[in-house]
């Protein structure tokens, strides 16, 4: 009788490479279910989440369409801790309660060899209690600085704000059960998955 899949939280800070690495996993199989999908999804238009951002917010933060215009609430929350913090309490609960009906769903599935729960903030919210093992994504900082200028279109300085307001890199990976280092060639990455994937799907 086969034991219950193993769900896998891959997370890692901004610009790391998670997505990279939870595609490679799911084009061998796995399911992944992204938190960043989840909150799109508990913000779409006339959700009682986005109503109750516009109230704190203001209607600033909508586009012209009525949908949250995420770029500006970003701006907005990465300069202010506090601010961040209210953005957080109302949006992370409904991020949990779908995480958990959906992970539920997939484990009931006996023909998936891995499920993977992708979260940035995996261990900022507390979520690794929805996983059974986590796995952290790392790069080189100077790397991780260097592609979010460029994929964000950011100056130096708004990058490095985006990445100071993530919980430091180096305390993710002392709390990981597996790491994987992205810093070099894609190829690299591959490798490090292919040495874990065993172990995963055991």
């Amino acid at each position: 009788m086969k034991t219950k899949t193993l769900i896998l939280g891959v997370t890692g800070n901004i610009a790391s490479g998670k997505s990279t690495v939870a595609k490679e996993l799911a084009r061998r199989g796995a399911a992944v279910l992204d938190a960043d999908q989840l909150a799109r999804e508990v913000v779409e238009s006339g959700s009682a989440v986005l109503k109750k951002l516009v109230k704190l917010f203001g209607n600033e933060i909508l586009q012209q369409d009525g949908n949250l215009d995420r770029d500006r609430l970003g701006q907005m929350v990465f300069a202010d801790v506090k601010v961040r913090a209210m953005l957080n309490q109302i949006i992370h609960p409904e991020i949990a309660k779908k995480s958990v009906d959906r992970l539920s769903r997939l484990q009931s599935d006996p023909d998936l060899p891995l499920i993977v729960y992708e979260a940035s903030l995996l261990f900022e919210v507390g979520a690794e209690s929805r996983v059974d093992k986590v796995l952290v994504v790392k790069i080189d900082p100077e790397q991780q600085l260097q592609r979010l200028i460029s994929r964000d279109r950011l100056s130096r300085e708004g990058a490095r704000q985006r990445i100071a307001a993530q919980m430091p890199q180096q305390q993710k990976v002392e709390r990981a059960d597996y790491v994987i280092d992205n810093s070099g060639s894609a190829a690299a990455t591959r490798q490090q998955i292919d040495a874990l994937w065993p172990q995963w799907v055991a």
